[in-house]
């Protein structure tokens, strides 16, 4: 896994949601590196761990990073705090990404609150080829949409309340998609209840199904264990990083 550690220029910052912000970091040689599902990792001032964030672009022509990102406590704060033109020190690009093919011929993305993002770069790649499902609590939580559907994906909206979209959870679209046949693929990132539903109908289908994991990381290079969770390797039960051996993993390997 290489990557590299500096301090990057911020070149765009947009608040896009309540206490959710997409920043541009011209990063070229960690662009050039970064895969869809991977993350980087940044400091906070005054924090000695890093938070790590998923990558919601990558520009290779630009040389540059997105990021989308919500606030959840001091460090999170501090880095929505940082503004354009200023820099920010980062760890990138960090993780296994998600497997492509472009063989493929149709494949649904699955985004859970927070968790849309590391799916925008899986729809700028497959395009037209892609379905991307996001689930928010309600349509004012809803981000990135308009993004998805520049890409040629075509999108579906649920929310938990009603308030856009489908009134329901992610699982509901996607039961009937795969119950009408052609997914050769399903990606998915968020809350792990929806996880662990999204891979349930996906072995109930037989088809082929990696998810994101969201994990509290220390050293996000592998060196610690503080994000390790249980997979199982060859029928044998194996304590994986997901900073290092995720964050994407095949969902047949996570023991729920």
């Amino acid at each position: 896994m290489k990557y590299i550690q500096g301090k990057y220029i911020i070149t765009g910052k947009e608040a896009i949601a309540r206490n959710i912000y997409s920043f541009e970091i011209s990063c070229p040689e960690a662009a050039s590196l970064a895969v869809p599902g991977q993350f980087v990792h940044i400091r906070a001032a005054g924090h000695t761990l890093r938070r790590p964030i998923s990558i919601c672009g990558i520009n290779r022509e630009k040389g540059t990073l997105r990021i989308v990102f919500e606030i959840r406590g001091e460090g999170t704060e501090l880095i929505a705090g940082l503004n354009k033109g200023g820099l920010i020190d980062m760890l990138a690009p960090l993780g296994h990404g998600f497997t492509l093919s472009p063989d493929f011929g149709k494949v649904i993305l699955i985004g859970g609150g927070i968790g849309t993002p590391p799916m925008m770069p899986l729809a700028e790649y497959y395009g037209s080829k892609a379905i991307a499902i996001s689930g928010f609590r309600n349509s004012s939580a809803a981000i990135l949409q308009d993004d998805f559907k520049k890409t040629g994906a075509e999108t579906i909206l649920c929310t938990d309340d009603g308030s856009a979209g489908i009134h329901g959870f992610v699982t509901e679209p996607l039961k009937e998609l795969l119950a009408n046949g052609g997914i050769d693929a399903v990606y998915a990132c968020g809350p792990m209840p929806m996880l662990k539903g999204v891979s349930a109908l996906c072995r109930e289908n037989g088809v082929f199904c990696e998810i994101s994991l969201e994990e509290r990381m220390a050293c996000g290079i592998g060196a610690c264990l503080g994000c390790a969770c249980r997979t199982k390797r060859n029928d044998e039960e194996y304590f994986a990083h997901v900073c290092k051996d995720g964050p994407v993993f095949n969902a047949e390997e996570v023991l729920w």
